[in-house]
């Protein structure tokens, strides 16, 4: 299975007894997922099972998006009823394209195969397959998920602050350009405006086309290249959190790179003292 499927290519498989499809729609102001849950009622792929993104965090962590223990993963992927060997399908109905986020935990913890329905819902009922109303039903069996994480794909603070000190990698600001250039505020409060220095801005809406489908391979390249940034050179992705980061890192091996995601994000580097900032105004 590719890593990005259109909604027939889905239609064509979703019967079949090891594809799983995730609704994982997240929102900055839903951390508990009410909001995205009742969304999902509203209207759903068949077959489809809504897992609230905020369950796949570390809940003992003072940031709002981070990595959590293998086991806790794997455990609320079991619970969903989803195994490490199964054919997984992710979409959303955000502004973040937080599917992304949902791949990049994926594929770090060790499923074997995952994709990105392109355009999501919406390009789903354009293209006139049918959306299911109400919950979805219950998981008849957990499934099997072994997690076996890659850590390849992720970047502490301590190791931003060695490569930045360094100058060995390219650091990739996912934000939008006034949160990058520290000219508006922060929508979390102790964190200051601004960025890291020496980081690329590369709003990761630049990757999408205006209907919500991703741009071709070749646009996406374009979009690397006009940010200053190299992708057969080391990358490092970032945004707020650690959630549209990941945008860049699908982004990054639809072109043939790998672009390991700083976790802690500028929540995490913006609130603490101790870090360089750099401002752009």
């Amino acid at each position: 299975m590719p890593p990005l499927i259109t909604p027939d290519d889905l239609a064509a498989i979703a019967g079949d007894a090891d594809v799983r499809i995730l609704d994982v729609t997240y929102f900055l102001d839903d951390a508990d997922g009410t909001r995205a849950g009742r969304g999902f009622e509203d209207g759903h792929i068949p077959g489809a099972r809504f897992v609230p993104l905020g369950t796949l965090a570390d809940p003992d962590s003072d940031l709002p998006m981070t990595l959590p223990p293998a086991d806790h993963f794997a455990h609320a992927m079991s619970e969903a009823g989803v195994g490490h060997a199964d054919r997984i399908v992710l979409y959303d109905r955000s502004p973040l394209h937080n599917s992304a986020r949902a791949w990049w935990m994926l594929t770090l913890f060790g499923a074997r195969s995952v994709a990105l329905l392109d355009g999501g819902l919406e390009a789903w009922t354009a293209a006139g397959h049918p959306v299911m109303t109400g919950p979805a039903g219950a998981v008849e069996a957990p499934g099997l998920f072994l997690a076996q994480p890659d850590l390849a794909r992720v970047r502490s603070l301590r190791e931003v602050r060695a490569h930045v000190e360094a100058g060995d990698a390219q650091l990739v600001d996912a934000r939008s350009p006034g949160r990058f250039a520290g000219a508006e505020p922060e929508p979390r409060p102790g964190v200051e405006p601004g960025h890291i220095p020496g980081a690329r801005n590369l709003p990761y809406s630049k990757l999408f086309e205006a209907d919500g489908r991703w741009k071709s391979p070749q646009a996406i390249a374009e979009a690397f290249t006009a940010a200053g940034v190299d992708p057969d050179k080391p990358m490092i992705g970032t945004c707020g959190s650690g959630i549209t980061a990941c945008v860049l890192a699908f982004g990054a091996e639809r072109i043939g790179g790998m672009m390991p995601v700083y976790d802690g994000s500028w929540t995490e580097w913006g609130s603490d003292p101790s870090t360089p900032k750099a401002k752009d105004v």
